[in-house]
């Protein structure tokens, strides 16, 4: 390993270090609570920090929690019901996964994040190309002109296709005299 880690860039010997392969769920974050709902049944308000009775096995587990939780997911407090970000934000997450995908060691991050290429093909192989206006009832939003292009060359299709008679009327009438539609 020490081979490998010394041909890695900065960035991922980085996160490697604070983030050790195995040491956080790859799944998903870990959901432990202290107390359950019956524990917070009795109480009148909603649990709040004063309500929880604090030890330092809770303390501990919460700690362990945090260490074990993905940090490219977001994290749950089960003391505090409060959540906590991501530590690593989409951007940084693209960034490790493109240099773990140049060096071979994609399989060592969190598996679980949208920046993954491997959960980005199975998305796309199952919800498709999702365009805009290939829906029933919608319209791709477009500029004017695009969105009257097609009608506009069908009107002048069909006037083409009876444009013979039109000429042949026009020309008995005296090239106008008479005329009471103009064509357009």
């Amino acid at each position: 390993y020490t081979k490998l880690a010394s041909t890695l860039p900065p960035l991922l010997i980085n996160f490697f270090r604070r983030h050790p392969p195995g040491s956080f769920s790859r799944t998903s974050p870990p959901t432990t609570s202290s107390t359950s709902s019956s524990d917070l049944s009795g109480l009148s308000s909603p649990p709040t920090r004063t309500h929880l009775p604090i030890d330092p096995t809770t303390l501990a587990a919460v700690k362990q929690a945090q260490n074990a939780s993905n940090p490219f997911l977001p994290f749950l407090n089960p003391i505090t019901r409060a959540w906590r970000p991501a530590q690593y934000s989409l951007r940084r997450q693209a960034e490790l996964y493109n240099l773990a995908e140049k060096h071979g060691v994609m399989s060592l991050l969190p598996y679980t994040s949208p920046k993954n290429p491997v959960l980005k093909l199975e998305r796309r192989e199952k919800v498709g190309l999702r365009v805009r206006g290939t829906g029933a009832g919608q319209k791709v939003k477009g500029k004017s002109w695009e969105r009257h292009l097609r009608p506009k060359l069908e009107a002048r299709e069909k006037a083409m296709e009876g444009m013979s008679a039109l000429v042949k009327e026009w020309k008995q009438r005296g090239h106008g005299r008479g005329w009471k539609k103009w064509p357009k």
